[in-house]
């Protein structure tokens, strides 16, 4: 459990850390608490029938085509969370290739037990 409650919180981190980066990414504390745990569940429902159906132009793009669904969930959570606003398709693009960046980050430190080196 340690595991996840950490990744959980590293993904918060992370969340912020996009948000200060990029200006079309306004975020509160609470937005990202409460976006994180919503960005989570519809990233494990809505996001595989989305990859599912959009197979053909993933492979078609090589697989670029990932970092537009991960917008879209972003866009999907800015749109239902309070305190969590992205202004615009665009800045919901650059901010999936962030936080997809700084998430892959994270995962190389941490496993389903912890923060661990690997």
């Amino acid at each position: 459990m340690s595991g996840l409650m950490a990744r959980w919180l590293l993904n918060i981190a992370a969340l912020i850390i996009t948000a200060a980066i990029l200006p079309g990414f306004q975020l509160t504390i609470w937005g990202a608490i409460v976006g994180s745990v919503f960005l989570g569940i519809i990233n494990a429902v809505i996001r595989p029938l989305l990859l599912i159906l959009t197979l053909p132009l993933n492979i078609l793009t090589l697989g670029l085509f990932t970092f537009v669904i991960n917008a879209l969930m972003l866009w999907l959570t800015s749109a239902t969370i309070r305190g969590f606003d992205i202004h615009g398709f665009g800045w919901a693009i650059l901010s999936a290739i962030l936080f997809s960046v700084i998430s892959f980050i994270i995962s190389l430190f941490i496993d389903d037990e912890g923060f661990r080196f690997r």
